[in-house]
């Protein structure tokens, strides 16, 4: 089928684009599309009929309606996205490429890795661009510290330690892993460019009963790193804090502050001991940097690549990194659930691949 995208990659002509779900995200979504050139939002789609007229009557150029089935009927609709609670990804994201439809799927990219492999295929199958929204990778601070990483500027990282937590906003459906982790793992595996070997989550559900809301992770490396990683819907204030400790240098990395990326020029030297039971250390204390940062809006930046992946046809480069991050919270929830023991991660992977017959 020569579906009709295919000819904007030569005219230039419009994408048409559908948002779906005008909740907490959706609405960001929806004015980071509008200013992505070539963009054509031609509907608005939400189940509550108060929020769907208000951004109606905020973009008169979109069609509202609280039926998903026209988004899918309308032949001219090149592409929808997707911001709904997480366990209405896998279907609402299946019907999207089964009409031929690119899809923009908000974190997590579904409610298991088996469902994400599914997506994958079926986009794969069908020659459909499939994405998911992971604005951290497409962060200026985030590809600071990666740049930092990869050049070795802090040496051999010790561990990572991050905090996100604030006041609310309580889910109904899902734990704060599944809110709230997503963001801390797919910055780490963007970082170090490895899965963890396990995952210890301990936590409770401190607010309503069955759905924790604050969690303790520690997350073991195949390289020796360790990674401790707090998310909590209870603090008395927004933080958004990772420290990455290295045997040359230290940086923090903050979120939403006005130098979101420091360099710390400390650290300890150890000499091995000349004598049994002697040992020297020495403090180094040096310079704290703040590089400059690009100020750009990482939303943006994201919806554009998925308009770019359309045109080109190009396969999104960070699918497998979406998938290892559904493996990932699936494993914290398994530990979550198991009362803190720890959940081999590779063993959450060997769970969602068929065995071959």
């Amino acid at each position: 089928m020569d579906r009709v995208i295919r000819s904007h990659a030569k005219d230039g002509a419009s994408l048409s684009v559908g948002v779906v779900g005008l909740g907490y995200w959706g609405p960001n979504l929806l004015r980071g599309l509008m200013e992505v050139p070539g963009v054509d939002v031609r509907y608005v789609c939400d189940l509550d009929g108060d929020r769907l007229s208000a951004f109606a009557r905020r973009y008169p150029g979109a069609t509202p309606t609280d039926r998903y089935e026209d988004l899918l009927a309308d032949p001219q609709l090149d592409a929808i996205v997707i911001a709904t609670p997480v366990f209405t990804h896998f279907e609402l994201a299946g019907a999207a490429l089964r009409a031929d439809k690119h899809a923009f799927v908000e974190k997590p990219f579904a409610p298991s890795t088996a469902q994400a492999d599914e997506l994958i295929a079926l986009a794969s199958d069908r020659d459909l661009r499939l994405m998911c929204g992971q604005t951290f990778l497409y962060s200026p601070p985030v590809r600071a510290v990666k740049r930092l990483i990869d050049t070795n500027e802090l040496g051999e990282i010790f561990f990572i330690s991050s905090s996100r937590v604030n006041l609310g906003l309580h889910q109904r459906d899902v734990s704060v892993i599944w809110d709230l982790g997503p963001h801390d793992f797919s910055i780490l595996l963007h970082w170090l460019e490895e899965m963890p070997e396990s995952i210890t989550a301990i936590g409770r559900d401190s607010i309503v009963p069955g759905i924790q809301d604050v969690a303790f992770m520690s997350l073991q490396f195949p390289s020796g790193i360790v990674a401790n990683v707090e998310l909590s819907w209870l603090a008395p204030s927004k933080l958004r804090r990772t420290a990455i400790v290295g045997s040359n240098k230290m940086v923090v990395y903050e979120d939403g502050t006005a130098e979101p990326v420091r360099v710390f020029d400390r650290g300890v030297v150890y000499r091995d001991p000349e004598t049994f039971g002697e040992y020297q250390l020495s403090y180094r204390s040096g310079d704290i940097l703040s590089p400059l940062i690009p100020n750009t809006e990482p939303l943006v930046t994201e919806l554009a690549e998925f308009v770019r992946l359309i045109r080109t046809g190009e396969t999104s480069g960070d699918l497998e990194l979406a998938r290892q991050v559904v493996t990932l919270v699936e494993a914290a929830q398994s530990s979550l659930d198991a009362g803190g023991v720890p959940v081999a991660v590779s063993d959450i992977a060997a769970a969602a691949t068929p065995v071959p017959a």
